[in-house]
């Protein structure tokens, strides 16, 4: 029985559409018995019992990308996971993670988009046969979409994706959804504002913060060093009337204990509130994407600098990172 002969244009053929390495083309081809689309199905076959080796492996290195329509009213944010930072660096698999971003872009969700087309197969089945090409556990392990009335992204060195939705277009809107998914690649915020709290989260976050600053305060005391402030408080969700206006009655009685004149109260308590506010709000500060410092400009949050840009709010935003 004659060994199948198979054409160097052919094995090439093959490669460019499978990204499969020559001899893994050439012996598909001559298995195939020179049938492209069936040498197609056994380079998808190797990749299912490759997969199948590899399905307890974490894909925990990848490359992260954000697509964002033409009209700049809906993006895309996914992370193509494989095994090691060496495939993730390499510039085919960096092309297929932007050629699957193409096509997730006109999805709405992940089952949507692995259901997809891609080429004649599936994104699930262009997954497994990448997975043989390449020797590594692919998946998509974050597909994130945002629609609103204008919407940025930033992509932070392939490993953080970023979108932001503003309520309105306005002048300047493209630098400054790109400023705030900056700082949401940046900073890592999850939500929007306090606002979107859950009060038994509050709670709960306030009691460990707590625990952990009393037990830096016993080292600290043993070693004779200044002791952190312990604060009651933890985010704006818990600063009601009551408490600020009790906030204030402290600092009026700490200024009369100084000494200090009460004519001149009204220029220090403006400031004293405010440290007092800051004081106890740092979890506001680390997770609310609002009351967090603006990286480009700490004097201001980022409600403040996004108010500067006139009547817009932003809609929502999404975070797809690497790991």
């Amino acid at each position: 029985m004659s060994t199948v002969k198979v054409s160097a244009a052919e094995v090439n053929k093959l490669r460019k559409a499978t990204g499969a390495g020559m001899m893994d083309c050439k012996k598909a081809l001559v298995e195939a018995e020179g049938d492209f689309d069936k040498a197609i199905e056994v380079l998808r076959k190797k990749g299912q019992k490759v997969a199948e080796k590899r399905a307890d492996r974490e894909s925990s290195e990848g490359a992260a990308v954000a697509k964002v329509n033409n009209e700049q009213t809906a993006g895309v944010a996914i992370v193509l996971g494989c095994e090691t930072d060496f495939v993730g660096k390499n510039e085919n698999f960096l092309a297929l993670a932007n050629q699957l971003g193409d096509i997730a872009l006109n999805t709405s969700t992940k089952e949507e988009f692995l259901a997809a087309d891609f080429d004649g197969m599936t994104v699930a089945d262009k997954l497994v046969e990448q997975t043989g090409v390449i020797g590594e556990k692919l998946d998509i392990t974050s597909f994130e979409k945002l629609e609103a009335a204008y919407v940025g992204s930033y992509v932070h060195i392939n490993k953080i994706a970023a979108l932001v939705g503003l309520t309105a277009k306005v002048d300047n809107a493209d630098v400054l959804v790109k400023d705030v998914a900056m700082q949401v690649a940046s900073m890592g915020a999850t939500s929007l504002s306090y606002k979107d709290f859950d009060p038994a989260y509050v709670a709960s976050e306030t009691e460990a913060r707590i625990a952990v600053i009393e037990k830096d305060n016993e080292e600290l005391a043993r070693l004779g060093k200044t002791l952190k402030n312990v604060p009651k408080y933890i985010s704006m969700a818990q600063l009601t009337p009551e408490v600020l206006a009790q906030a204030e009655e402290d600092a009026k009685a700490e200024l009369q204990a100084e000494g200090k004149p009460e004519k001149i109260w009204d220029r220090i308590l403006p400031g004293k509130m405010e440290r007092f506010i800051s004081d106890n709000t740092t979890l506001d500060q680390e997770q609310c994407l609002l009351d967090q410092k603006f990286i480009k400009d700490e004097k201001k949050t980022v409600a403040e600098y996004v108010s500067s840009y006139g009547e817009v709010a932003i809609a929502g935003f999404k975070r797809a990172s690497v790991g």
